[in-house]
């Protein structure tokens, strides 16, 4: 059964919305009747050792495609979130395609291996920090601007994290680029608040968007106490949530949405 969060008509743009999570919150976003811009990064702009499948313009097309079958309108936007003039005309550039944007999903992430300590040089570093953290809070801040000043009054943000930010030895840069996300999560929605933009985080556990192998599938779900690994889907439900008036006044929070993992 298809829950039905009061957003049809509204329209937000979706970072990383070509693949796994971002795929499932955009197309969830169709089936709700939303207008939604899909960002994707293009093929050639993946980096040498990033982890997890990234999918270029066709698999955003796709998705695009079926949210206008549910009938709502939906463009594809690129850009690399890597480099800041491509970050910087994004928010607009939604805004032509489907209109003004009601709410935000920052769900790209940069994730590259090896990622240990030993491994740690300073280009991995800004590589994660840069679209894990600057990204997203500069597409906050535009975002924030761009509904200021046509007067808006009320606005959405989630932000996409993970329970890895806790602590995820293996995978330092991307762990803790994340934490320092949900701090700025905090940050923004006391300042953003006053103009009426909640910002909220969801921290996913270990969700099966096809980089998780057969051991790790098998060793993961005992140690979670609901036995099982996530779906995109799972995500998606939380994230509507958040983009809802159901969650008017709830802001500045980073909820796990991991069946349990890590707590």
């Amino acid at each position: 059964m298809t829950v039905d969060f009061g957003l049809s008509g509204r329209t937000y743009l979706v970072t990383g919305a070509n693949s796994g999570i971002g795929r499932a919150i955009a197309t969830a976003l169709g089936d709700q009747g939303c207008n939604v811009a899909v960002h994707y990064l293009p093929a050639t702009g993946a980096p040498e050792g990033a982890a997890h499948t990234i999918l270029g313009e066709e698999a955003a097309a796709e998705i695009a495609d079926a949210i206008r079958r549910c009938g709502g309108r939906a463009a594809i936007v690129p850009a690399d979130l890597s480099k800041p003039e491509e970050i910087g005309g994004l928010i607009a550039a939604a805004e032509t395609a489907v209109g003004p944007l009601d709410g935000l999903v920052n769900n790209a992430a940069a994730c590259e291996l090896p990622d240990s300590v030993l491994d740690a040089d300073f280009g991995r570093y800004r590589r994660h920090y840069d679209v894990n953290l600057a990204a997203p809070t500069l597409l906050m801040s535009a975002f924030a601007r761009a509904l200021s000043a046509r007067g808006g009054s009320a606005g959405r943000i989630v932000n996409i994290s993970t329970d890895a930010a806790r602590a995820f030895p293996g995978q330092v840069f991307y762990g803790t680029s994340k934490a320092a996300l949900e701090a700025m999560t905090r940050a923004a929605a006391i300042e953003l608040g006053p103009m009426g933009i909640t910002v909220n985080a969801i921290a996913p556990g270990p969700v099966q968007t096809g980089y998780i192998d057969d051991a790790l599938a098998t060793q993961v779900p005992p140690a979670s106490p609901l036995r099982r690994l996530g779906e995109p889907g799972d995500v998606a439900g939380p994230v509507l949530f958040f983009l809802s008036d159901a969650s008017s006044w709830i802001t500045g929070q980073v909820v796990q949405v991991a069946g349990g993992h890590a707590l």
